[in-house]
């Protein structure tokens, strides 16, 4: 044998051992059966459950990540997606009807458990963590998949490790469902959809990387003596993954689609729609099935249509041809005080949360366009009705500026008085 193939089979031995996974591995029947008790929710189980979903929806509903990761620790979501992707690899129907069944009761459970919550709660506003759970992306799906590995091949150990609790972190099974229930006490059903979509998904992923793994392991799978009730149990199995699968690669699909657009819309925002004297306080990016759109609002100096008309000939350069551009400057009469005000109050917030990120120099620049903007306002201050509607304020562009350039000078001391102030400007 030559040196070069010597070398060859060392490093496949080498990397066979380290990547082995039968040296550690439990007795199946131990795992499977460890598997089966985790699938049912009935007394502790389901007790467990309904506290942790307390726990949940108070951490969602006072923005406090560490409560809600408290929540995930103890929630014991995990066992019937486990057994759902178990029962699939293994034949085992009875396995898969029960891990489906008790899914389904876990998730209505939480779900009426989180709507009974912000019924009686009485802060009603949807905070950062909440958000974040009503509109999945690319990422989710890659979490879910991956965490699943992690936690079927920790639960396959003859030493339970700390990676089950750790993957109930990662792919984050309740928030979703105290988000949906946030929805339905608040009637908002785009809140309601876009999070029970997320914990479809999930599931969804980690049942699959669980059967991955399953068969990789070579679990044995489920004799039947009688030939015609394997047949049937095999269909129904089969039925099961493709109306799963099926609109679940779809959904999927659509959110790396959605996620590549956002992507490329935020990078094309960024690199083209940069002026001098002038900065976008609002973006809005609507993807739909055959048509996408980018809305964005523009403060400062007005820019001039033959700028704008260049920026969008740009859009074919990332990926955005069919996109369409609308551009809002200034206080359009067109655009309701309503309008004029969330656009204000959505892009002075974002910008809030940029400063704790961004360097000490970009705060320079920030407090110089603010301190022009003001002076150019303030020139203006004689011809009220050509800068915004008859209905709106004419303290609204001030109040929020001046607001903003307090909060750049004086950084995080003035949050709950920024806050306050924008609340008021926007209920005027």
């Amino acid at each position: 044998m030559s040196s070069e193939k010597r070398l060859l089979v060392v490093f496949l031995q080498f990397i066979r051992d380290r990547f082995n996974l039968e040296s550690d591995k439990a007795d199946e029947q131990e795992t499977l059966e460890y598997i089966r008790k985790g699938v049912e929710f009935r007394g502790t189980n389901l007790w467990i459950l309904i506290f942790a979903i307390f726990i949940a929806s108070i951490g969602l509903n006072v923005n406090s990540t560490a409560v809600i990761i408290g929540a995930m620790l103890i929630s014991p979501l995990m066992g019937p997606i486990l057994g759902i992707g178990t029962g699939v690899a293994i034949n085992d129907l009875e396995l898969l009807q029960k891990s489906f069944k008790n899914l389904m009761i876990a998730a209505l459970f939480s779900v009426v458990t989180s709507t009974l919550y912000f019924l009686i709660s009485p802060l009603s506003t949807a905070q950062s963590e909440l958000l974040a759970r009503t509109n999945p992306t690319i990422w989710d799906v890659l979490i879910a998949f991956f965490g699943g590995l992690a936690g079927i091949v920790a639960g396959s150990r003859k030493e339970k490790s700390n990676a089950i609790p750790g993957v109930a972190i990662a792919t984050a099974l309740m928030p979703p469902l105290c988000t949906a229930g946030f929805g339905l006490a608040t009637g908002n059903m785009y809140y309601f959809l876009g999070a029970f979509y997320l914990f479809f998904i999930n599931s969804v992923f980690i049942s699959l990387s669980t059967f991955m793994i399953v068969r990789f392991l070579r679990y044995p799978k489920k004799e039947f003596i009688n030939e015609a009730r394997e047949r049937t149990v095999k269909r129904w199995i089969t039925f099961f993954v493709i109306i799963t699968i099926i609109p679940s690669t779809y959904l999927a699909y659509q959110t790396v689609r959605q996620s590549i657009f956002e992507r490329n819309a935020l990078v094309f925002i960024d690199k083209e729609l940069k002026f001098e004297n002038t900065r976008v306080i609002n973006k809005d990016l609507q993807f739909d099935r055959d048509r996408q759109r980018i809305e964005v609002s523009l403060l400062g100096d007005p820019v001039s249509e033959e700028m704008i008309e260049n920026a969008r000939t740009h859009l074919s350069n990332y990926n955005l041809a069919n996109v369409d551009l609308i551009v809002y400057q200034g206080y359009d009469e067109q655009l309701s005080h309503a309008s004029i005000a969330s656009s204000l109050r959505s892009g002075i917030i974002e910008e809030l949360y940029k400063q704790n990120e961004q360097s000490l120099r970009s705060k320079d620049e920030q407090i110089k366009l603010l301190e022009t903007e003001l002076t150019r306002i303030n020139k203006l201050s004689t011809a009220p009705t050509e800068l915004y509607p008859r209905h709106c304020s004419p303290l609204l562009p001030i109040s929020v500026l001046i607001i903003t350039y307090l909060y750049i000078r004086m950084e995080t001391k003035l949050i709950p008085f920024t806050w306050l102030m924008l609340n008021l400007i926007g209920s005027h």
